[in-house]
């Protein structure tokens, strides 16, 4: 095995059970189950005359993140979002994004100028199933990385 780190100490491979999603402060806003973020790149392909080859340019990319809250220290988000819409608009939000790995080191990555996007749960309700909410947004400046995962022998 060429990197046996892994396998020697786990802390290196599993993350934490304890996910939340910030504002750009450091202020927890939601407790959550899962959160992605996705990067979707759009490339223009072209072929130069007598070139065999077809070849591609970057043309765009688009951030995505989604993510499933738990329902627990939810007023003043859900409060924020449904004032918008009463106003006819849509909330804009700078969040932070922490992943924590059981070693104690953590990746740490802002998304600035955040705006909803396709579907997003307002109530939902399974039998004996913890209470969430989904959330998709579009991030629409390039998301900024504050931190990496680090590994420790220790």
């Amino acid at each position: 095995m060429l990197n046996t780190r892994g396998a020697q100490d786990v802390r290196s491979v599993l993350t934490g059970k304890d996910g939340a999603l910030y504002d750009d402060e450091g202020t927890m806003l939601a407790t959550v189950e899962s959160f992605t973020t996705q990067v979707n790149v759009s490339n223009a392909t072209y072929q130069p005359l007598g070139d065999m080859q077809t070849h591609e340019a970057a043309q765009s990319y688009t951030v995505s993140l989604t993510f499933s809250q738990i329902i627990i220290e939810d007023d003043a988000f859900i409060s924020e979002f449904m004032d918008a819409l009463s106003e006819g608009t849509l909330p804009m939000w700078n969040f932070q994004g922490l992943v924590k790995g059981r070693d104690g080191s953590e990746q740490r990555m802002n998304y600035r100028s955040c705006i909803p996007t396709g579907t997003i749960d307002l109530q939902n309700l399974t039998v004996g199933d913890v209470i969430k909410r989904s959330w998709s947004f579009t991030v629409n400046e390039p998301p900024a990385l504050q931190s990496l995962l680090t590994y420790s022998n220790s």
